[in-house]
């Protein structure tokens, strides 16, 4: 596959974007590329493909996500996406190509010695495609050693790789606390218990959380992002809800912040006489990166005189890759995708879009580390 054939089918899949378990097309057309290569393929809640080479039996995992956002592109290129309302704003697009690039130019020149598992995950920015494949039993059926993932880092130089061995992703929990006052009217206050000066009070106990109750630099945030009421414009509100987002690189804190988030929250519900409860569910576990599979990233960056960064900060978004490294060593690694213009824009971004120059260095990138694990 040349390098303009990359681009072409990057900017076929940016154009066809589809949602979390709903990407019918796009699994369709990764199929059959893989089997066009001469690949075993299944499909399933993803589709996963399978090249084996030589006698050896060792087998590696790489794994690309294949899922858009429900985002409406504001870009001006002529492969803007043609689904209204969705688009891949995260560089997903970007990662299934140079994937599909790396099977191409491993089944053509089939210079390593064992199996590799391309492994095109579905939904993962709402973290449940990872899950969703593990439980269809695709480590069981096609196990590997080690598993691998790429994702593009806007405003990092081009080419850039980087990583670090232990935690490189943080956790992603959602909350949702639930205020039962006594809604009244807004003239007579004191007749009822008003749900939303209760609520407000909980977001104000919710900061001092990180304040005051975290260590220091533990890289823990806590936010809240909506705060919904049924008061009207004279109407004290009976019942509030708040909802938001905790992020955590450890789970010990995650737990933490669960614990305390309880406490305060009901606390403050009994100070005031109301019923307060609170529910906590982490959509993404912390992602953690093994050490062997990261000096393997490294050391395959360096062969292909890349620059390679192994002790970069660990990243505050959340990774589905994280079910996988949990199963298997594994390693997640960040490219750079360019500090300027769209290139530059952060990801989720309505005018970010990947840079098409990664594409033959994520292709050949995949390809060298599969001959560094899996030498002939």
């Amino acid at each position: 596959m040349t390098d303009q054939d990359l681009i072409d089918l990057r900017h076929r899949l940016h154009r066809s974007p589809e949602l979390g378990f709903a990407e019918t097309a796009t699994k369709t057309l990764i199929a059959q590329h893989l089997r066009a290569l001469g690949l075993e393929v299944e499909e399933g809640a993803g589709v996963v493909g399978v090249l084996r080479n030589g006698t050896g039996n060792r087998a590696i995992g790489l794994r690309a996500d294949i899922d858009a956002l429900p985002i409406t592109e504001t870009s001006s290129h002529d492969y803007a996406s043609q689904t209204p309302g969705v688009m891949h704003a995260c560089g997903h697009d970007g990662h299934m190509a140079m994937l599909l690039g790396a099977a191409g130019a491993l089944a053509r020149d089939r210079d390593f010695d064992g199996t590799v598992v391309f492994v095109f995950q579905p939904n993962e920015e709402h973290g449940l495609g990872a899950q969703a494949m593990i439980r269809e039993g695709v480590l069981d059926r096609f196990p590997v050693e080690e598993i691998y993932a790429i994702h593009n880092l806007p405003g990092a130089p081009v080419g850039q790789i980087s990583t670090r061995v232990g935690q490189i992703c943080s956790s992603e929990s959602l909350f949702e606390i639930t205020v039962e006052g006594q809604g009244g009217h807004a003239s007579m206050p004191h007749v009822g218990r008003d749900a939303i000066t209760i609520g407000a009070e909980i977001v104000q106990a919710l900061q001092t959380i990180v304040a005051r109750k975290m260590p220091p630099g533990a890289g823990v945030v806590v936010s809240v992002t909506e705060f919904l009421t049924d008061g009207q414009r004279n109407v004290l509100p009976g019942r509030a809800v708040l909802k938001g987002d905790v992020r955590a690189r450890l789970p010990e804190h995650r737990e933490d912040v669960a614990r305390l988030m309880r406490q305060m929250a009901e606390g403050i519900g009994a100070a005031h006489g109301v019923r307060v409860s609170t529910t906590f569910n982490t959509e993404f576990i912390e992602a953690i990166n093994a050490a062997l599979p990261t000096q393997a990233v490294i050391s395959a960056a360096q062969t292909l005189g890349l620059e390679a960064i192994g002790d970069r900060d660990p990243m505050s978004f959340s990774e589905d890759f994280a079910h996988f490294s949990a199963a298997v060593p594994g390693c997640f690694l960040l490219l750079g995708n360019g500090q300027s213009g769209a290139h530059g824009q952060p990801l989720h971004a309505s005018d970010y879009d990947f840079n098409d120059a990664l594409l033959p260095i994520g292709r050949d990138f995949w390809a060298q580390l599969v001959r560094d694990r899996l030498p002939a």
